[in-house]
Parts: C-alpha cells; sequence; structure tokens
C-alpha cells in the first residue's frame, strides 16, 4: 500500500518559490532539494531527507526542485552539480552540501540549525527514541544491500563511510579507491580521503608533549609543528591544530611544497564547525593572496 504524502515535502516552481520557501522561511525553516529524474545518488538521497524531515514534525519543511524542470531556479542558486541541499531561513541560504549524505550527517546537518518540534502522537515519540545504528551494524546492513544490489554504487561509498566509523580505515580506503569517477568528487568522498590521510600521519606523529617540548627548543622545527597540529585535531583542539599549520604557512609558504596549505585544506574537509572553518580560510587566503 503506497504511503501517503508527507505534509512537510512539497515541489517548489519558479513560480511559487518566492511565496512557499522564501516568505515562508520568515516563519520556518526550509530545506531545498535540487535534484533530477537520472541522477542516482538523487535518488538514494530524497527519501532520506524526507525521512529526517519528517522526524522533525513540522520543525522544518522540504522542497524538491527538479532542475531539469526548473533550470532558472537552479541558475539563481548556482547549482553546479546534483544533489545539491541548501537551507533557507530568514529569506536567506544559511547553510547547504552537494552528494548524498547518509542518514546520521543529514541529522548532524540539521541539529546544527532546526530542534525537532515535539511528536503528535506517542507512536512518533518511540520511533524517534530507537537508537542511532552502530557502525558495526551499518557494515553488516550495507554489506547484505550491495550483495542484493551490487550495481548500486551508492551503497559501496556508504559502505567506505561506515568502515570508517567502525575503525578500520585499510578497508575504507580500498573500498573508497574502487569507486567510479562520478562518485570520487562527492562530497563525503573528499571527506573520508582527507581523514584517511589524517589517520596516516598521526599513526607517525609522536606524543603531544614531545612534540611541544621538541618547539620549545626549537620553534621553527615546521616538522614538529605539523605533526603537532596534527595531534591537536585528533584530540578536539580543532582551533589549536589549526593555528599550528597557520603558524608554518606564515613563517614559510612554500616549506614542504606547501605542506601547510595542503593540510590547510585537508583539515578544512573534515571539520564540522562551519563558522571555525570560514575563519581560517579567510586567514589562510590573506597568507596566500
Amino acid at each position: 500500500m503506497p504511503q501517503p504524502p508527507s505534509p512537510h515535502v512539497f515541489d517548489a516552481t519558479t513560480e511559487t518559490f518566492e511565496n512557499d520557501v522564501l516568505q515562508a522561511s520568515l516563519d520556518q525553516p526550509v530545506l531545498v532539494d535540487f535534484w533530477a529524474e537520472w541522477c542516482g545518488p538523487c535518488k538514494s538521497l530524497g527519501p532520506l531527507l524526507e525521512k529526517v524531515v519528517d522526524s522533525y514534525h513540522g520543525a522544518v519543511r522540504l522542497a524538491k526542485v527538479d532542475v531539469d524542470k526548473e533550470q532558472q531556479l537552479a541558475g539563481m542558486f548556482g547549482v553546479r552539480s546534483i544533489p545539491t541541499v541548501v537551507l533557507v531561513a530568514q529569506g536567506q541560504i544559511v547553510d547547504g552540501f552537494t552528494g548524498a549524505l547518509p542518514e546520521s550527517a543529514l541529522r548532524e546537518f540539521l541539529s546544527r540549525h532546526v530542534q525537532p518540534a515535539e511528536p503528535a502522537n506517542e507512536d512518533d515519540a518511540s520511533a524517534d527514541a530507537l537508537p542511532p545504528e552502530s557502525a558495526d551494524a551499518a557494515v553488516a546492513r550495507l554489506r547484505a544491500e550491495i550483495a542484493a544490489d551490487p550495481d548500486k554504487d551508492e551503497l559501496k561509498l556508504d559502505l567506505a563511510v561506515a568502515l570508517m566509523r567502525q575503525g578500520d580505515a585499510a578497508a575504507a580506503e580500498s573500498q573508497l579507491d574502487a569507486l567510479p569517477a562520478n562518485l570520487a568528487t562527492d562530497e563525503r568522498a573528499r571527506r573520508l580521503r582527507g581523514q584517511l590521510e589524517f589517520a596516516r600521519l598521526l599513526a607517525d606523529a609522536p606524543p603531544t608533549a614531545e612534540l611541544q617540548a621538541q618547539l620549545a627548543r626549537d620553534a621553527g622545527d615546521h616538522a614538529a609543528r605539523e605533526q603537532l597540529g596534527i595531534r591537536l585535531l585528533a584530540e578536539g583542539q580543532a582551533a589549536e591544530g589549526l593555528e599550528q599549520f597557520l603558524a608554518i604557512l606564515k613563517a614559510d609558504r612554500d616549506w614542504n611544497e606547501g605542506g601547510a596549505r595542503k593540510r590547510l585544506i585537508a583539515a578544512f574537509s573534515i571539520l564540522d564547525d562551519e563558522e571555525l572553518v570560514g575563519t581560517y580560510r579567510r586567514r589562510m587566503s590573506s597568507l596566500l593572496f
């Protein structure tokens, strides 16, 4: 039996966008999904977006924009690849992403801007109370889904991400390397590449205290400073870690073939704090240009 349409999901057109999205966002945030029928990642992302939006019980709505039918809207928003998703609030774009994210990442994305409303009934409340899927469970589920549908490449990217969550970096990298070219530039793939790079560098980095002692003896030891930045990032001290890379860039922008710039860019890809990333991206640019 088909599911009834969600009251929180609607199609947006050029004619209705001003009223249904921009004006409506003054009272309630609106997530806008730019998609197309021929887009494989769109088909995997769409149902997840609807599921997550429904779980917010009206605190946010989802506008679906078919870019083939609404090319003017896609152009207005500078959409260059799909799926592209933006969050509109108070008539302005406040956040967005490209590529098909897993459900956990979608929930994390929305939670930065919107708090779910209270469920309308106890059945909804009990559904939302289900614990999040563990990495082990996700890996097992995705392996089974890939076995049943081996041509669905989006599942293979999901598996690579789940393997990294599970702590199996080697398997995650192998899975990532086997992805087709159209998924290699997906936002999650780029993020995973950054995580793998830092995981390799972290394995060779001495303890934080040892690196700090080395820099106390020689503040110009860029190699030690780079390793300290990696250690600090791994320990959750993002700003402090970025400061180390920025200090190297300021002292010698060409050190190690631009290593500090490369570390900063890789760090930007794995950090979720957009305000922090924006601040350090601007500071990096001011040193480079």
